[in-house]
């Protein structure tokens, strides 16, 4: 957590403002429009995390979220408020798509950037690595939501967010954002697997972050946070065997790859 103390208050405050001015995002890259988003369940797998409970705990890696008093805290505000003007816009429409992290268009997004499917049939190894780090994000995010419990942005007002509005999201805490944990992680791995694509993955991971704040439902803060705790979980998994067998296969089979994904925007 950022906290502010007297001898540097009038820098944070600048730097809180200049976090507040930048909310409208460069023009969207194209997004294809006819993948409608889904329900955010991940596709059906027997597969299980990684990682154990305890394995590492985001709680305490990341601290307590910033408090709506403090100089951090207000600039998230500020953000939320600001970006409810982008509703209808070409970024919005770019984060209703990534909505769905499987079926709505963020693992598309990864698949088109890559130039290679990332499917059963051509990249089964990638494939499920990806499914296994997802449910590891639910292990090691999930604690850290639970135990500091923020509330999400648009909890008691009615103001335009990307997607419906359901009672979970008054259950399921803000603080960090589970959609920029995995789309992070995600990046990471991919940018690993293909180097030369190392700045299109990270970018697409980038952009899944932000969508969250784009759509209303986390703070920028959640979205750092989530990115933080990626990292960390995913320097975690390079210490286990079977991660590492599942990346020498993955890095194979996304080297041999021909076909790629159909779709993607020109």
């Amino acid at each position: 957590m950022i906290r502010s103390f007297s001898i540097v208050a009038g820098l944070a405050m600048a730097a809180a403002l200049t976090a507040c001015a930048a909310t409208s995002a460069p023009d969207a890259p194209p997004v294809d429009e006819s993948l409608a988003p889904a329900p955010l369940n991940p596709l059906p797998t027997d597969l299980t995390g990684y990682l154990a409970e305890g394995d590492l705990n985001g709680a305490a890696l990341l601290g307590p979220p910033p408090t709506p008093q403090s100089l951090t805290g207000q600039a998230d505000r500020a953000r939320y408020e600001e970006t409810r003007a982008l509703a209808g816009s070409p970024r919005w429409k770019q984060a209703v798509v990534e909505n769905d992290l499987w079926g709505g268009g963020a693992l598309k997004q990864y698949a088109c950037k890559l130039g290679v499917s990332i499917d059963e049939k051509q990249t089964p190894a990638t494939l499920k690595i990806m499914h296994r780090v997802e449910l590891d994000v639910r292990t090691v995010g999930k604690p850290a939501k639970d135990h500091y419990d923020r509330p999400r942005p648009m909890i008691g007002d009615d103001k335009p967010i990307c997607i419906p509005r359901e009672d979970w999201m008054k259950t399921n805490a803000s603080y960090p954002s589970g959609h920029s944990m995995t789309g992070w992680a995600w990046a990471l791995i991919l940018a690993e697997l293909a180097p030369a694509k190392a700045d299109a993955m990270l970018d697409v991971g980038k952009q899944i972050g932000e969508s969250r704040i784009i759509c209303g439902v986390h703070y920028a803060s959640d979205i750092e946070a989530g990115r933080t705790l990626a990292s960390a979980m995913v320097a975690r998994l390079h210490g286990d065997p079977q991660f590492q067998a599942d990346m020498k296969k993955a890095r194979s089979e996304i080297a041999r790859a021909k076909a790629a994904p159909s779709g993607c925007a020109a």
